[in-house]
């Protein structure tokens, strides 16, 4: 990938189209993945850790995949809610390319890719599952999470999954300190050395305090 990075806006380095064979959704896929993106030879091993331990989404509404590389947790959700819109955010163009090819081949037209500022102000969503960029920093990774994060509807779900070794509990105790009131957090499961943490939204601030498992 040269000096590009997986969350470079416009990567310089080769596209180098490709053809990968997936399993999403119960089903078997062929999609286009390029250089220049996250992973783009396999499903990772955190996408996949997600994927199998979140509930099922949503049959409507909103539905956001924030940081979606080629598309693997867009696709997932696009043919588990057909009824749903997903937004597939990324600041890599060349990913947002990707998710709108793979979404064409598959018939999925209900999958919108969009870059964070061309995501409507008035959208929100009734999860958000994520793959966060960790390697972005730290400011970057929590600004990325202030801006989206409050953008759940009331009574409704943010799944992030995170490599332990890359402060996942680190985050989860940022989190429970800064989305206060009205938010809670919990670690729901481990695997492969990832952490799944749920975000929630509540409709009223809890009058418990906010809990933190798995410290």
């Amino acid at each position: 990938m040269g000096s590009d990075h997986y969350f470079t806006a416009a990567p310089a380095s080769p596209e180098n189209l490709r053809r990968i064979r997936v399993s999403l959704a119960g089903r078997e896929l062929e999609v286009t993945t390029a250089g220049g993106v996250f992973s783009p030879d396999r499903l990772d091993a955190g996408t996949a850790v997600l994927l199998a331990n979140m509930p099922p989404v949503p049959p409507g509404g909103n539905l956001l995949d924030l940081g979606s590389g080629w598309g693997p947790v867009s696709i997932s959700m696009a043919l588990a809610a057909p009824h749903a819109t997903v937004w597939a955010v990324d600041v890599n163009e060349r990913a947002l390319d990707l998710v709108r090819r793979n979404a064409a081949s598959l018939g999925l037209t209900n999958i919108n890719a969009s870059l964070p500022d061309d995501v409507p102000e008035h959208v929100s969503f009734r999860t958000i599952r994520s793959n966060p960029p960790i390697r972005v920093g730290k400011n970057e990774l929590h600004g990325l999470l202030e801006r989206w994060i409050p953008r759940l509807d009331e009574r409704s779900d943010a799944w992030l999954v995170v490599q332990r070794n890359l402060g996942a509990d680190s985050l989860q105790r940022w989190i429970g300190s800064t989305f206060q009131p009205g938010y809670s957090v919990f670690r729901t499961a481990t695997g492969k050395g990832y952490r799944i943490l749920k975000v929630r939204k509540h409709g009223t601030p809890p009058t418990e305090p906010i809990a933190l498992s798995g410290l």
